[in-house]
């Protein structure tokens, strides 16, 4: 977004960086030529895309040969309850657009990358799920009842990174 491409500008500048570039554009077409990137970093943002696939692919074609994707993202251990599912405030936090953690890195391999390697690996508390002032009051109240709290476990923070191969 507009605000986000000044955010990230004004950090750039902060930090004294002058070998990056930021542009604005969809995430399933990424306005890059092909093998134009080095490195794609990307923090919890994959989850808002309906055809993650589709955000793999492009990530793969703009890299140049040996170049990395390192992403940070919400999975799944196990299928969230409908409620979480359909509940805006859980999309846009990145949770109920989750995949399960077999399908999010089959995506990845799928796209083409070698070299998947998981770094950081950490299992969100439901009680940071409740806690989150987004949430509904329906949906706050089932997190409370023990069996959609089970359900509702199981959300993972994930880290990825892979490579571009170079043939």
């Amino acid at each position: 977004t507009p605000d986000m491409l000044e955010r990230a500008r004004a950090n750039a500048v902060k930090g004294g960086f002058t070998n990056v570039e930021f542009r604005e554009g969809q995430i399933e077409a990424i306005p890059a030529a092909d093998g134009e990137v080095d490195v794609i970093i990307s923090n919890c943002v994959i989850n808002l895309s309906p055809d993650k696939l589709q955000v793999f692919r492009e990530a793969l074609r703009v890299l140049k040969p040996g170049g990395r994707i390192f992403v940070s993202d919400i999975v799944l251990e196990r299928r969230l309850p409908w409620f979480v599912r359909r509940s805006g405030a859980m999309y846009s936090a990145c949770i109920a657009g989750a995949l399960l953690e077999p399908e999010y890195l089959g995506a990845i391999t799928a796209a083409g990358f070698a070299e998947i390697t998981i770094g950081k690996r950490a299992v969100y508390s439901v009680d940071n799920l409740v806690a989150d002032p987004g949430v509904g009051r329906l949906t706050r109240f089932l997190l409370t009842i023990p069996y959609f709290r089970a359900m509702a476990s199981g959300v993972v923070s994930l880290g990825v990174s892979a490579e571009k191969p170079r043939t």
